[in-house]
């Protein structure tokens, strides 16, 4: 059983999530101590919680420590097994994470298709939103040979949650290496209406005054030009809320790689506007052969699987990467090196 310290590197709930992946897709069992020890709340909260038992359901697992705040866990894997599931956070954490956790094991160890249903948030601070999944997760999984389709069926905002995704995931023979340089990853900006766009998005409201999303289309539109990108945002009402995002999607790279920014009381639509145009500025800036720093730690978990080496160029190391490097090294035989400093552009290989 592998004993793993859950206050390293960055100390959160990544740590637990990957070593649950990779459990079932090893078969490795391991004790988790320490849990998210660097956080203001430490132990498993609601949607770490949802994330063991969704591991643990889908496997037929054997648990202990599964309670709500608990700093302590053993989970000693069975035979993942292809169904349909419906997952309840209870809470408005994010059902993102809880799918990440799980499509992996049902996309590479399971004999077949499965149908995947997560309430809770949809759209939750320091979390890959929905449209991330959809727009650049996704992407990132074809380039690896994996497939998913997803659906929100009901948006759902922190604090108040309620939200609903949906994913369709089909199995997969093996995972494919992935090979970035600049010459591979750079491709001309999207085409749309007979101009060449480097970023389009949206800017969303639900249940509040449809001004706020104009407020923030015009701010991120403006920047973007005084930047020198052509944009298209287009304006959404949705219903359920209350909420509000904006999301910026750069067309400039291996992936459309989205960037989103959410509203919250007493921010003004303008400082959610500069959130998402400050980080895609950033990233764009480090040149098109770049994956951005939130899909740079994604992508080490289903590479670590792949027959083959990869490497990739990355336009900021951070934390969670390097968290998750140690992850992956601790359940797998491969050789992950990342180059670069932490908070600067950096370069990551597996051997």
């Amino acid at each position: 059983m592998l004993e793993i310290d859950g206050s390293f590197g960055e100390g959160g709930g990544q740590i637990l999530r990957t070593s649950l992946t990779l459990a079932l897709l090893t078969g490795k069992a391991f004790r988790l101590v320490r849990i998210r020890a660097n956080r203001p709340k430490p132990g498993l909260q609601a949607q770490h919680l949802m994330c063991v038992r969704a591991a643990a359901q889908i496997s037929q697992a054997e648990v202990h420590g599964d309670t709500l705040g608990s700093q302590e866990l053993v989970f000693i894997p069975g035979s993942t097994r292809p169904g349909q599931y419906h997952f309840s956070i209870g809470t408005a954490g994010a059902t993102s994470l809880v799918l990440q956790t799980v499509y992996y094991p049902l996309a590479l160890a399971a004999s077949g298709p499965s149908e995947v249903v997560i309430s809770g948030g949809t759209h939750v601070p320091k979390s890959p939103c929905f449209h991330f999944l959809e727009v650049t997760w996704r992407a990132w999984l074809e380039k690896l040979g994996l497939t998913v389709r997803l659906k929100m069926r009901r948006p759902g905002f922190y604090p108040r949650g309620g939200g609903v995704i949906e994913a369709s995931i089909a199995p997969c023979p093996a995972v494919r290496p992935l090979g970035l340089d600049e010459a591979s990853a750079s491709h001309p900006p999207l085409a749309r209406w007979g101009r060449q766009l480097a970023v389009t998005g949206f800017s969303a409201v639900a249940g509040l005054p449809s001004k706020i999303a104009q407020r923030q289309a015009h701010r991120a539109s403006k920047r973007l030009q005084q930047a020198g990108y052509d944009c298209d945002i287009e304006l959404q009402n949705w219903e359920d809320g209350p909420g509000t995002v904006l999301a910026l999607v750069w067309h400039v790279g291996p992936v459309p790689t989205l960037f989103a920014a959410l509203g919250e009381r007493g921010k003004p639509a303008e400082r959610v506007a500069d959130d998402a145009v400050d980080e895609l500025i950033h990233h764009a800036e480090q040149g098109p052969q770049a994956v951005d720093p939130h899909s740079a730690d994604q992508l080490l978990l289903p590479l670590a699987l792949a027959a083959g080496a990869s490497h990739y160029s990355v336009s900021q190391v951070t934390s969670h990467l390097l968290t998750n490097a140690e992850v992956v090294r601790l359940f797998t035989s491969r050789r992950i090196t990342v180059t670069g400093s932490e908070g600067q552009p950096g370069r990551v290989s597996l051997e």
